[in-house]
């Protein structure tokens, strides 16, 4: 249960002396809003989500809560809009959440959130999450690109990047970022995986072997050789059925009857082709002579 409420919190909560100064720029962390008050973003450019990928989310939301809270501003008559997090309210609402986590914002104070943001991200406290969740705040409320975004912070492109890709790991391993089960090093060579299910059986066996960065390193570079191989075994295999399908009808219009053609992963097989009668077999055995001349 702690994990859970852990997830939910709002940055402000996670941050000594954050929430206070966000409320006095008019910019509320940590609130918990009844998702039947808040209305979609109209200027939402996003009309279709993908319905497994929803669904695993709100499983996931079920399970662990909501790792970054939404975005919301007050319309009045006790009504929220949304302005960030479109995905994260549809999965809630999936899930049966009654309330969610949301940052409430003024229309015009983007300039004092943006402030808010960059000063705090500065903290030499911050965890990988909380920094990541910082950036895509800047880029999704303020309207900031990486480039922009690097040069607010003071980071290099890169390192904004990849601090963003942490937000693309499953919620579970999130939160063992934040509870410093493991470290940046190791998120982001999880990273790397593209696998969701693989990346959390890693995250285990960094955590039951207390793995370094350079063993695990060792250890996804050995899983994704070992996926690369079973894909070319893959795909080879299916282009020699396919070969072979192809020379089976060859063969079916060269003799005419229905030819069984065999082989096993190792290559080996045979070629069996079968006749009724002794006429058959005699028309068989002539066109086969024939084929040889």
């Amino acid at each position: 249960m702690a994990k859970k409420n852990a997830l939910g919190r709002g940055l402000g909560a996670l941050i000594e002396g954050v929430e206070k100064e966000i409320l006095e720029k008019k910019v509320e962390a940590n609130t918990d809003i009844p998702v039947d008050l808040i209305d979609g973003n109209p200027y939402q450019p996003r009309s279709s989500f993908d319905e497994q990928a929803m669904e695993e989310l709100a499983a996931s939301i079920r399970k662990l809560g909501i790792v970054q809270p939404l975005t919301v501003r007050e319309t009045g008559s006790g009504r929220y809009q949304l302005i960030a997090g479109e995905r994260r309210l549809r999965a809630s609402r999936l899930a049966g959440l009654t309330h969610v986590p949301a940052y409430i914002r003024t229309a015009d104070d983007q300039a004092m959130l943006e402030l808010a943001l960059v000063e705090n991200i500065q903290r030499e406290d911050l965890d990988a999450v909380e920094v990541a969740i910082s950036f895509q705040r800047l880029i999704e409320e303020c309207r900031l690109t990486q480039e922009q975004l690097s040069e607010r912070v003071g980071k290099q492109r890169s390192t904004v990047a990849n601090y963003l890709r942490l937000l693309k790991l499953p919620a579970e391993i999130q939160l063992g970022i934040r509870n410093k089960h493991v470290t940046m090093g190791h998120a982001r060579t999880l990273v790397n995986i593209e696998d969701p299910k693989k990346q959390i059986s890693v995250y285990y066996k960094i955590i039951d072997g207390d793995l370094s960065v350079r063993q695990t390193e060792e250890l996804v570079r050995h899983l994704q050789t070992a996926t690369g191989k079973d894909s070319e075994k893959t795909r080879r295999k299916q282009q020699l059925n396919q070969d072979f399908i192809q020379l089976t009808d060859q063969l079916n219009k060269i003799f005419s009857v229905n030819v069984n053609f065999r082989i096993n992963e190792q290559g080996k097989g045979k070629i069996v082709i079968p006749f009724d009668n002794n006429e058959e077999m005699e028309r068989i055995l002539g066109l086969l002579d024939r084929l040889n001349t």
